[in-house]
């Protein structure tokens, strides 16, 4: 009878305290960094993160994030954002926001993206500086457009840094590799009218792993009753809440070409009228990998150092999933100054 009414104590207690942090929450902020836009061109914006002194790396980076979500993801808060870590070590960040496709862009498609947005963000940034090259640091499937980029204009790029990015997509690690391989995407771009719903993306993702619906209902039970506890998983519950719609035939060509036909690996891709070819990539390499990655399995991101013509290349592997690679814990000291010091040292 005791330890009942104890329970029942400790739960009222908790109750009242989960109230008051309820009740002082104020509004969940994400993408804290200062920056300031410098370019826009039909829903995409080109940022340039705000830096009081000189930057060490003195070659501008560019980061090209996926069109699935948003790049908030890399900047979710102060003491997780791998973009504040990376101005604080040295590098001049640029990034590029996609925006929201509506109706009128789902006829964008890859060579839009590739040899249009990525393009002129890139040309900018040079024309701006006055240099021949800039650097790129990419990340999942914004790694997969930055290569095609990087093949197809070599002489534009210096460094190339690609972090949890599919390139080798006849694998069968992962439930996303497997399922697309019998979809039939033309259907499903005609169902939805050439624009994919990212709640409909969210939706599929969620079906890879069903329990983590669950550990969320927990995570979010035990931490009503703290405050920085609740904050960080209301700021990831923004950020997916956040996810942009995918332009039709962009994403037809994506799915079909790549996750069914393995193209590029096979060197039969062709974006706006030209092959991609990945020898065509001669600058230094870093290729980043997730070892627990459920999204974008070691399996299909390892064999790119086979792949490239570059001479100075290196793979690394991070001990976590595809998002905490970004924003766990262990990555705030890990994750931005093996890049920084990477880059620093190639940057002659």
């Amino acid at each position: 009878m005791q330890n009942i009414l104890e329970q029942i104590h400790d739960l009222s207690t908790k109750t009242i305290k989960s109230f008051n942090v309820l009740k002082d929450l104020g509004e969940i902020d994400i993408a804290t960094t200062p920056k300031t836009e410098v370019y826009r061109e039909d829903k995409l914006v080109l940022y340039r993160y705000d830096r009081d002194k000189e930057p060490v790396v003195k070659t501008p980076v560019l980061i090209v994030y996926a069109l699935v979500n948003t790049y908030k993801m890399l900047d979710l808060q102060p003491d997780r954002s791998f973009i504040r870590n990376l101005l604080d070590l040295g590098l001049d960040i640029y990034l590029i926001d996609w925006g929201f496709p509506s109706k009128a862009d789902r006829c964008l498609t890859m060579d839009d993206y590739v040899n249009g947005y990525i393009n002129n963000c890139v040309d900018f940034i040079r024309a701006k500086h006055r240099i021949d090259k800039i650097n790129i640091i990419s990340v999942c499937q914004g790694g997969t457009l930055s290569l095609i980029y990087t093949a197809l204009y070599p002489n534009k790029i210096k460094n190339l840094v690609t972090t949890v990015t599919p390139v080798d997509f006849s694998t069968n690690d992962g439930l996303l590799f497997r399922w697309s391989k019998d979809m039939d995407f033309d259907k499903l771009v005609e169902a939805f009218d050439g624009l994919i719903p990212g709640e409909f993306l969210n939706q599929g993702f969620d079906m890879l792993k069903p329990m983590m619906k669950i550990q969320k209902q927990q995570t979010l039970i035990s931490s009503l009753d703290d405050k920085e506890k609740l904050l960080n998983f209301l700021r990831m519950e923004r950020w997916i809440s956040e996810s942009p719609a995918q332009a039709g035939e962009c994403f037809r060509q994506f799915m079909k070409d790549l996750y069914q036909q393995n193209k590029l690996v096979k060197g039969e891709l062709v974006v706006g009228g030209k092959k991609v070819n990945l020898k065509n990539i001669t600058c230094p390499l870093l290729n980043i990998y997730a070892t627990e990655d459920h999204l974008v399995p070691p399996a299909a991101t390892i064999p790119l150092n086979d792949l490239v013509g570059s001479t100075d290349k290196e793979l690394y592997g991070f001990k976590g999933g595809h998002i905490g690679v970004f924003v766990g814990s262990k990555s705030q000291k890990e994750l931005a100054p093996t890049v920084f010091k990477w880059l620093e040292k190639r940057d002659k």
